[in-house]
């Protein structure tokens, strides 16, 4: 009779065993469930992906060459007006040395006749354009006089845009790289260029480094003014008809289960019953809005954007901390 009950016992406590494995077998699964909370769901989608990379820019000019008298004088006229475009050796400019002013405003008090011969005998003196350029200042006017340090026009052969990157960003930075440019002047046009050059000496800007970038732009417009400010985003990587999903909705594997080979990530879905269960995923490139997604969903596939839930606190009076202790504020 004794053996019968000790069996007996001993089999409610395989199935007691047995059951409890269940349970916590059961419990693991549902671990998504309990621990995360749905915000919203979503589609995998088919999208295309650019990685970016922004700064502040400046339009100059690429060379400019300030064209001054050669003698000091007297500027007699001035052939060009901004935004001409000139070629090398152009005449820009005539101008009367010192002498040659002062002998012709003597002969012009004597009559015309005698202001005429003087003005055929004593040649001004001409200013050349030295490159092919655009006329981007014109400096004085006729009947200024003027020193050999005074401009008296600026030529720039072309005009680009200098941005400057901040030195954890230049490793992005290539050149050929294409680069959208917006002007503050005219924020609703787009403008596209490439990397020209990139600095070998930083500047400190507000207290960090940057390095100066050069942008060619494809197409001078009418638009392009030197010292106007620009917005340049840098096109590091362009990625196309690729699956997407909100980098939001992409979480570490949980520590909890088995790491699938190759895979660090997950995103969640419903399964029967409306438990969640990760999906493990390898993720590609990300713009920090969206995520490219190598393998691991379809196009189509519905799955749920989570959060972790707050744990309950408790309120328990005879609690180790005591009462309310750990409260927190509703957020409004």
């Amino acid at each position: 009779m004794k053996n019968k009950i000790s069996s007996r016992l001993v089999k409610i406590g395989l199935v007691i065993v047995g059951l409890f494995i269940f349970l916590k077998l059961i419990s693991s699964c549902t671990h998504s469930k309990d621990a995360f909370q749905i915000v919203r769901s979503i589609q995998v989608t088919k999208g295309n992906l650019d990685v970016k990379i922004t700064a502040m820019g400046t339009v100059k000019p690429y060379n400019r060459v300030e064209i001054k008298p050669p003698i000091a004088g007297r500027v007699e006229e001035v052939l060009v007006k901004e935004g001409d475009a000139v070629k090398q050796g152009q005449i820009v400019a005539w101008m009367s040395s010192v002498e040659r002013a002062a002998l012709l405003d003597a002969a012009r008090a004597q009559g015309d006749a005698a202001f005429k011969r003087w003005q055929e005998a004593y040649k001004p003196a001409p200013m050349l354009a030295p490159l092919d350029g655009m006329i981007i200042v014109r400096a004085v006017e006729p009947g200024q006089t003027v020193s050999t340090a005074d401009p008296v026009v600026v030529i720039s052969d072309k005009l680009i845009i200098e941005a400057l990157v901040d030195e954890t960003d230049l490793s992005f930075i290539a050149l050929e790289q294409k680069t959208e440019i917006r002007l503050d002047a005219y924020p609703e046009d787009v403008f596209w260029g490439k990397v020209d050059h990139i600095t070998y000496e930083s500047q400190l800007v507000n207290n960090v480094n940057v390095y100066g970038v050069d942008i060619v732009p494809d197409k001078i417009l009418s638009a392009f003014r030197s010292g106007m400010t620009a917005d340049v985003t840098f096109i590091v990587k362009e990625r196309k008809n690729i699956l997407l999903v909100p980098s939001e909705a992409v979480s570490e594997w949980p520590k909890n289960l088995k790491k699938p080979e190759g895979m660090e990530f997950a995103v969640y879905r419903k399964e029967f019953g409306g438990k969640l269960a990760p999906v493990p995923i390898r993720i590609g490139e990300s713009d920090g809005r969206m995520t490219e997604i190598l393998n691991g969903v379809t196009e189509g596939m519905r799955i749920e954007i989570v959060k972790k839930k707050q744990q309950a606190l408790s309120t328990n009076p005879f609690s180790a901390f005591g009462a309310r202790k750990n409260e927190r504020k509703p957020q409004s």
